[in-house]
């Protein structure tokens, strides 16, 4: 419903507009737009949707590499896929249920650990893609639509994204309250609305849970469990994790594959390993779910693919499609290491200060 009355697009033309000739300003703005608009609820898949097409269009506008622009726009997204009220952050509660692990300390690590690691990642793209070389183009065009005010119909959905957090506190159905509000107030299209929701995406969530559940029951988790667990120790366990869901997410979905699959099975690990903090290896999976994730044979490298073909048309040929497509496969392979690295470094000091076992 809010985005369909415009508001997280505009959000976003808004919060990069503040820069204006303060071309430095632009990547920071991005990557906090990015953590906002997905915290806000919709999760990181529809989000993408927002942030690659900003991300180019402003890149060529100003003289930013655009597949840099939109790759910092992914890393800010990255850590909003776990506020408590995302699809992904879903996944983490039912992987915590039954295990005595607070979800209210718990999730505020994750979140901790997946931004600071895609903040190191953000700061790396900008060294390697030389922005700090661009300078402001002395006739820039202003982006029209920043300077567009929010409507009322606008004011009023980013009021509903308030009361659902507000209501969570005491109903689990607190979305559909506000949306059923919201749609008899003639705030939205409700026919758009409803056919613009992720059944698919919903339905897969539903599915592979379903599935795992079967998988559990027979015992395959505990032995693929039991099988990850003899391979690590204490000390290589959050790098290992890392290193598998990343590996796995190379070729498929985050939200679809990795994190049902990799976040009920963290917290075995950590049990029979012992002397390691589930949360840490939580928050490698979901960092490694999306580090990624970028490769053209994933979601995000894909769409960056796809939507610069339609913004530079004749200009994008089919070497720079090469060259684009390597890259990102290269970045991709990048970001794994430097996750591995962070994993060691501070994911479980972060893990053990925000939630103590």
């Amino acid at each position: 419903i809010v985005n369909d009355t415009g508001a997280l697009g505009l959000l976003a033309h808004k919060i990069v507009a503040v820069a204006g000739r303060r071309l430095w300003l632009i990547p920071i703005l991005l990557f906090v737009a990015g953590g906002i608009i997905t915290g806000a609820g919709p999760g990181g898949i529809p989000v993408l949707a927002i942030m690659i097409p900003m991300g180019i269009a402003v890149g060529i506008r100003v003289g930013y590499n655009p597949v840099m622009l939109s790759l910092i726009g992914i890393c800010g997204m990255t850590g909003g896929r776990f506020s408590p009220i995302t699809p992904e952050t879903a996944i983490i509660f039912s992987a915590l249920e039954n295990t005595g692990i607070s979800s209210a300390s718990a999730v505020p690590a994750i979140i901790v650990n997946v931004t600071l690691f895609n903040a190191v990642v953000a700061v790396l793209l900008f060294i390697a893609f030389k922005g700090y070389k661009v300078k402001a183009p002395e006739q820039m065009e202003r982006d029209e639509e920043g300077t567009k005010s929010f409507t009322t119909k606008q004011w009023i959905s980013f009021g509903g994204i308030i009361a659902m957090l507000a209501l969570i506190i005491f109903a689990k159905v607190a979305a559909l309250i506000v949306s059923a509000v919201l749609l008899l107030c003639h705030i939205a299209d409700d026919g758009k609305c409803i056919k613009s929701v992720p059944w698919g995406t919903i339905l897969m969530v539903l599915g592979v849970g379903a599935l795992l559940h079967i998988v559990a029951k027979t015992g395959g988790i505990a032995l693929l469990t039991q099988i990850l667990a003899g391979m690590m120790s204490p000390s290589t366990a959050s790098t290992f994790m890392a290193l598998s869901a990343g590996l796995l997410s190379f070729v498929s979905s985050a939200l679809g594959v990795v994190y049902p699959t990799m976040m009920p099975m963290s917290v075995g690990i950590a049990q029979q390993i012992g002397g390691i903090n589930p949360v840490a290896l939580m928050s490698a999976v979901a960092a490694g779910g999306s580090c990624s994730g970028i490769s053209p044979m994933s979601t995000g490298g894909a769409m960056i693919i796809a939507i610069m073909a339609v913004e530079l048309k004749d200009r994008f040929t089919k070497e720079q499609q090469n060259k684009v497509f390597v890259q990102l496969l290269v970045i991709a392979g990048a970001n794994l290491l430097v996750l591995m690295a962070c994993t060691f470094l501070f994911f479980d000091v972060i893990a053990n200060i925000l939630c103590p076992l």
